[in-house]
């Protein structure tokens, strides 16, 4: 399976594409796309969107996964990343792809261990994960671990989905952060 991991954002957006076989992970390409400063926010948006779709297209992808919005202090700085994820969003449906979407915390969680981890953690792991010659950018890198945790994540969620209904008692239960909890 091919996955493609963006990390969105208005001025650099990552991007990210690992093959995963099972739990072996391989490095297929990343980058950022850098929007130039000054441009008016519409044509800021159509930079990500198209370049998105130029990645989507040439890497050819079988799934996509993208970073959630965190709540930020700033409302106004929070409305704006929003804008860029739905630009990436919108790229990635455009093309036809499957969009998980998973939460800062639980991308860290499924390449560095825990929620709490930094930049330069989830840089380190993100090398050693996919034997890299050289330590990716923190951009490209988050795509990267987006891509991974969706590696990790996806066949536990296809197996749940594949249950026949009964087979998995959730009586009174339900999924939080992927695990079933009372």
């Amino acid at each position: 399976m091919r996955i493609l991991g963006v990390d969105p954002g208005l001025r650099r957006t990552g991007f990210g594409i690992i093959e995963a076989q099972g739990s072996r992970l391989r490095y297929v390409a990343s980058g950022t796309i850098v929007v130039p400063p000054g441009l008016p926010l519409h044509a800021r948006l159509k930079v990500i969107l198209d370049n998105l779709r130029e990645v989507a297209r040439d890497a050819q992808p079988d799934q996509a996964a993208l970073e959630k919005v965190f709540l930020n202090t700033n409302p106004a700085s929070t409305l704006l990343l929003g804008q860029a994820r739905g630009a990436a969003l919108c790229a990635l449906a455009d093309s036809g792809l499957a969009v998980q979407e998973y939460t800062a915390l639980q991308i860290k969680k499924a390449v560095v261990g825990t929620g709490r981890a930094s930049k330069e953690q989830i840089q380190v792991m993100v090398r050693h994960l996919l034997t890299l010659d050289g330590t990716p950018a923190p951009d490209a890198a988050d795509a990267l671990a987006c891509a991974i945790c969706h590696a990790h994540c996806a066949p536990l969620a296809a197996r749940l989905q594949s249950l026949a209904p009964g087979t998995l008692s959730t009586r009174g239960r339900r999924l939080r952060t992927g695990r079933l909890v009372s």
